[in-house]
């Protein structure tokens, strides 16, 4: 008699048939009220420990005269040991003293923070920001908001250097590892970081600290999920490329694995899903963007998200606040409503 053997992909489509202890399904404003306080407090002792906060120390060391807008770099302490460089898009036209709305424009996988301010190198690289329609920072600047694009560590000039990498392993995961052995989850230090950044956003003289939007496309619709359920300073979201359920999309038997060390979630699957994390935003308004040729997040599985979602917001007594963009389209930013939304909610 043969015994057959159970390998990791039969033991996680094993562990993918547990129900979720605290994926919402109440339908009232107290049903909402409590499943919201329950499941953050689930998702703050999930994410583990933040580190200590220092001064910024802000230092400018850079500035270029743009289209449209002043682009400058600056550098800040989030914490004790680590920096984050960020470009800081001041539009044209502001009279003294005039506070305009902010934006966090939160980048994917790629060149970091160049790709959404538009800079490209090399002709590769004006074609990769042309095909995701990336330069979303760069578009909101020339609407007249003050936007600040961070590079999240393991991108730009916070990538790791390949050596330490080593050849044919994945920067991600090899950082998240690395973060691990002190104790830290990378998705965790990286929303830190989008915290501290939104911190000396905030802070700036040309930016209302009362309006503040989030956006962000595939790795930068993860930091626009997190970090809006997270920090209540953020009045307007646009999540791009991300919607999904990580249970189909990413793990299932017809998922694609569609995750890295710089976008897990500990334990999230144990109590709830991506959608779940998003509807912690409720009430404060929303716009999902999903392409319909979308090959990272697919769109079948992004709409069963979104009716979850969807779901929340109804019973948070904010359905009007929600709002999806369904694009014909591969994986990109739209923008179809996505300028419309800010303008509307910011």
């Amino acid at each position: 008699m043969s015994r057959r053997l159970i390998g990791v992909r039969d033991s996680v489509n094993a562990l993918l048939r547990t129900r979720p202890s605290l994926s919402f399904r109440g339908k009232s404003k107290r049903d909402y009220d409590l499943w919201r306080a329950t499941f953050k407090r689930q998702l703050l002792k999930n994410l583990g420990k933040f580190p200590g906060r220092v001064p910024l120390r802000p230092e400018v060391v850079e500035t270029c005269r743009e289209d449209g807008y002043t682009r400058e770099k600056v550098i800040f302490d989030s914490e004790r040991f680590a920096s984050v460089p960020a470009y800081v898009l001041i539009p044209d036209g502001l009279r003294k003293g005039e506070r305009r709305p902010g934006i966090l424009a939160a980048h994917g996988h790629g060149r970091g923070k160049e790709d959404v301010v538009g800079l490209a190198q090399t002709e590769g690289d004006r074609r990769h920001v042309a095909a995701l329609n990336y330069d979303y920072a760069r578009k909101f600047a020339q609407r007249g908001y003050v936007v600040i694009a961070p590079d999240w560590r393991c991108f730009g000039e916070r990538s790791p250097d390949a050596a330490w990498v080593r050849e044919g392993r994945d920067k991600c995961n090899v950082s998240y590892l690395a973060y691990g052995y002190f104790g830290y989850h990378l998705l965790t230090l990286n929303i830190w970081d989008g915290m501290r950044t939104i911190d000396y956003l905030a802070a700036r003289p040309e930016v209302d600290p009362r309006r503040i939007g989030c956006v962000g496309l595939s790795f930068g619709g993860t930091m626009t999920t997190y970090l809006s359920a997270l920090d209540p300073r953020i009045k307007v979201a646009v999540i791009s490329g991300y919607i999904s359920t990580v249970r189909g999309d990413a793990l299932s038997d017809r998922g694609k694995a569609n995750t890295c060390g710089s976008q897990y979630s500990p334990g999230l699957l144990l109590y709830g899903d991506i959608a779940d994390v998003a509807g912690l935003i409720a009430p404060r308004p929303l716009l999902v963007e999903m392409g319909e040729q979308d090959t990272c997040f697919v769109i079948d599985d992004a709409k069963k998200a979104y009716a979850h979602l969807a779901r929340i917001y109804r019973a948070a007594g904010a359905a009007d606040r929600l709002d999806c963009d369904i694009f014909p389209g591969a994986h990109a930013f739209s923008g179809a409503k996505a300028f419309d939304w800010f303008a509307r909610w910011l």
